[in-house]
């Protein structure tokens, strides 16, 4: 059985709401996931719920959270909040940290990754993409603008894409020429027929969640060369 707990993360003055999800046994724990939600809702959006549940049944950390700033500085920030809090907490012998985050939460794990291994290769082994929102919708011109944090991760940091290849917010054709550009060991998960809330017509939500939770538990166990 796994648990979860709610904890208020310290962010300045003020604190985030986070749910700490851990499995049954806490024993040979290594890896955490830290987790945000988009421009909407919160860290109790659906398909995050479901990868965190997912993630600690294969007895992995999940650490999801809560920042509804729309500023994309102030929301790294609070993601550099929520990674140094998980660190405090001794209980956990980590030593693999992966960040991932839906749409505007993934610009700011991905910000936030390049900031770090600026400074260490290994403060992050990976960032996980939800639908990463290249240009808002009939805007294309601003791929350049949004894809730059991508662009400059280093090659010691790992990337999945999930990306419904019906988005419109994620221009196909744009965003392969980015990955072109990543120097990044970066994948991508083409989901078809998914919008950018990742629902495929013709597929229940459950469906669709489980499909992308394997895809996702797989790559973080890969072996890296």
């Amino acid at each position: 059985m796994n648990f979860q707990e709610l904890v208020k993360v310290p962010f300045g003055t003020k604190s985030l709401d986070a749910v700490l999800s851990v499995p049954a046994s806490v024993k040979d724990v290594q890896t955490a996931v830290i987790l945000t939600h988009g421009a909407g809702g919160d860290m109790n959006f659906k398909h995050l719920v479901s990868l965190a549940h997912a993630l600690t049944s294969d007895g992995l950390v999940c650490l999801r959270f809560t920042c509804k700033g729309l500023n994309l500085g102030y929301r790294v920030k609070a993601y550099n909040a929520v990674r140094d809090y998980l660190r405090t907490l001794v209980r956990f012998e980590l030593k693999n940290i992966f960040f991932g985050g839906r749409s505007m939460g993934c610009r700011a794990a991905a910000a936030l990754a390049r900031q770090l291994s600026d400074v260490s290769e290994h403060a992050v082994q990976g960032v996980i993409c939800l639908s990463f929102p290249l240009h808002p919708p009939g805007k294309k011109h601003t791929h350049l603008q949004r894809s730059e944090d991508l662009k400059m991760l280093p090659e010691c940091v790992r990337v999945l894409f999930v990306s419904g290849t019906e988005d419109n917010m994620c221009n196909r054709g744009l965003f392969n020429e980015v990955l072109k550009d990543m120097k990044a060991d970066a994948e991508v998960f083409w989901l078809q027929g998914g919008s950018h809330g990742l629902t495929v017509k013709g597929m229940s939500e459950d469906s669709v969640m489980d499909e992308v939770n394997l895809k996702i538990l797989q790559w973080i166990k890969k072996p890296v060369d």
